[in-house]
């Protein structure tokens, strides 16, 4: 594991920026009830919660202009369907400028040297590696398409227009942050002769991990749903079973495995990837915090020894 933290190039930066965002959000909203006894009626405040709010959590009480920005939940879809084709364009760009040596189309190009600069010749991400994770988080983004399509039930839930938009770019960026990681295709050999113990890890992990949130999202869909596979019920009710007995989201927990798989992938050699999965573990964790609060003010008889978001841990 060999890290330059002197030279940080703009995509570390801006993935650095986003991590301390969420946490600043997060201890913000954890100490939010000990400033002020009228913090619910601050408009600032109400703003702020406005934003990092979405679905089941967004109960507020806001001003007519904030509800112009709302878009319904159900558009989580997009996001997925934009990650799909969009890395699927990436990882066919990425064949072939390392197996027919092509390169990379302009517009790309610039993109990239945009994020990185110029390209690094220390890059130690094996071919193979950047090759696999472009691979898997097109599973990944197909999976979680297919699971909005025809898994998840939405109710009228709601998500701000800035959150929609932050979501659209956040998977254009996450792409491109693979390709950032490796510029010249670093490799040592064909690609078969690459693999290491830790793209095997890195791999299994991945489809536990991939596995774990499946079966959470089927849970809560079950929840809606009767023994017919219909809609009975749009109401919010307590998750039981699986690893919602240790937690109030497994699902946000598996969410984090599988960026902590891709970061195994290319074998823990990438600072750029860390601060990808420090960006989604604050990111999750707040979710996972509002969702938990949520469930304990309304439930009275929420299980006290469930943690929000990492079993026995937060």
């Amino acid at each position: 594991m060999n890290w330059n933290f002197v030279e940080w190039r703009f995509i570390d930066a801006l993935w650095a920026f986003l991590a301390l965002c969420f946490l600043g959000a997060l201890c913000f909203h954890k100490v939010l009830p000990h400033l002020c006894g009228m913090y619910e009626s601050c408009r600032l405040v109400v703003i702020f919660q406005d934003l990092i709010r979405y679905g089941k959590t967004k109960k507020l009480k806001r001003e007519s202009w904030l509800v112009v920005f709302d878009v319904p939940k159900r558009w989580f879809w997009h996001f997925y369907a934009i990650s799909a084709g969009w890395n699927g364009i990436l990882l066919f760009f990425y064949g072939n400028s390392i197996i027919y040596h092509q390169s990379y189309p302009p517009w790309l190009t610039g993109l990239l040297d945009i994020l990185t600069g110029a390209p690094s010749i220390y890059s130690q991400v094996p071919q193979l590696s950047t090759l696999l994770m472009l691979m898997l988080l097109c599973i990944h983004s197909l999976r979680r398409l297919l699971e909005c399509l025809f898994v998840s039930v939405f109710s009228n839930g709601v998500i701000h227009l800035a959150q929609y938009m932050f979501g659209l770019c956040y998977y254009i960026i996450l792409g491109l942050t693979v390709l950032c990681m490796d510029r010249l295709g670093a490799a040592t050999g064909n690609l078969p002769s690459q693999l290491e113990w830790f793209h095997v890890v890195g791999g299994v992990l991945f489809f536990g991990a991939s596995l774990l949130q499946h079966q959470s999202m089927v849970q809560l869909a079950k929840l809606r749903t009767g023994q017919s596979g219909k809609v009975v019920s749009m109401a919010h009710r307590v998750p039981v079973g699986g690893c919602f007995e240790l937690v109030s989201c497994p699902h946000y927990f598996g969410e984090l495995l599988i960026y902590v798989s891709l970061g195994l992938v290319v074998g823990g050699r990438s600072q750029t990837w860390w601060l990808v999965v420090l960006y989604v573990f604050f990111n999750q964790a707040l979710a996972a915090q509002l969702c938990h609060e949520l469930y304990n003010s309304r439930f009275k008889s929420y299980p006290r020894h469930r943690k929000a978001f990492i079993p026995f841990v937060l």
